[in-house]
């Protein structure tokens, strides 16, 4: 494993905004000019994929596949931890047919012992990846989202898979579907969220492992620009536009916010989080063995 940041991204090439699955998706404001919109995707993913690598990231692109737009947002493709990957299984249809080249490029990725192993879930169980499954490296724990795709019964695969504290928050809109569209957790113990994504539960299992002034409360607009669904790297957070209130709370923090400007993946709910996926977190104690068995 490389002792940089590892992150995954997708080739945009095959990138449009065809169907709706989300509140976000507009495929009539993509038709109306979709050649212009897709050569500002490629601009925008080279973008966020220069960022990363200027911040010290080593970054693997995968090619995407036709028909298969949403590809170009690996976060769902699979948890990874210790090297160990969980792969996903998509609820909506139009998204299901990815599953079968993710696992073709994991495995090439295992090949090169980028990864070690690859898991699969119970049948029949939707688990949308990382962006349900937060790893916490201050709390040592990950942060689960459930309710519009991911399940709850989910929660302890993922437990039991890495052999991790697992804390599960329930989800209160369809638009903000993933637990990436409105929470991150900061290196340094803040955890920026929005709260009216989740239920009254969701919001008392943050209060439970969270210091009042680690909890940092994005606005409806903040939550609107997707700068909740960042990356973060060390002290630099790598996000979509964002308002001035949010950078100037984060910066007052210690941190350095880096915008790329992410609109055309906006556009199908998406942002920098979901546009990517650390393949290198590795957890401070060492897990039990698999309770699954791992795909030779």
């Amino acid at each position: 494993m490389t002792s940089r940041p590892l992150i995954l991204m997708t080739d945009p090439g095959h990138y449009e905004v065809s169907y709706q699955i989300n509140p976000w998706m507009r495929p009539d404001a993509w038709a109306e000019c979709g050649a212009t919109r897709a050569e500002a995707a490629r601009g925008a993913s080279a973008a966020l994929c220069a960022a990363l690598q200027m911040v010290g990231a080593q970054v693997e692109i995968l090619a995407g596949k036709p028909g298969l737009p949403d590809m170009v947002f690996p976060a769902n493709a699979a948890v990874v931890l210790d090297g160990v990957a969980l792969m996903a299984h998509f609820r909506h249809p139009e998204r299901q047919g990815e599953e079968a080249p993710f696992r073709q490029g994991f495995e090439a990725l295992r090949a090169r012992r980028l990864i070690d192993e690859i898991v699969a879930l119970p049948p029949g169980l939707f688990q949308e990846g990382a962006g349900d499954a937060h790893w916490d490296a201050h709390r040592q724990l990950f942060w689960t989202g459930y309710g519009p795709r991911s399940a709850k019964e989910a929660t302890p695969v993922i437990a039991e898979v890495f052999g991790q504290e697992v804390v599960a928050l329930e989800l209160a809109t369809q638009q903000f579907y993933h637990l990436d569209t409105c929470f991150c957790p900061l290196p340094g113990g803040e955890v920026l969220y929005f709260p009216p994504a989740f239920t009254e539960a969701g919001r008392a299992a943050i209060a439970a492992f969270t210091d009042p002034e680690q909890r940092i409360e994005a606005s409806p607009d903040e939550a609107g620009a997707f700068c909740v669904n960042a990356v973060c790297l060390g002290r630099t957070v790598v996000m979509a536009k964002a308002p001035a209130r949010l950078k100037a709370i984060l910066a007052e923090r210690g941190y350095r916010v880096v915008e790329i400007d992410l609109s055309p993946f906006i556009l199908s709910g998406g942002a920098a989080f979901c546009m990517t996926l650390r393949l290198d977190q590795t957890a401070a104690r060492t897990r039990p063995a698999l309770p699954f068995a791992a795909n030779a």
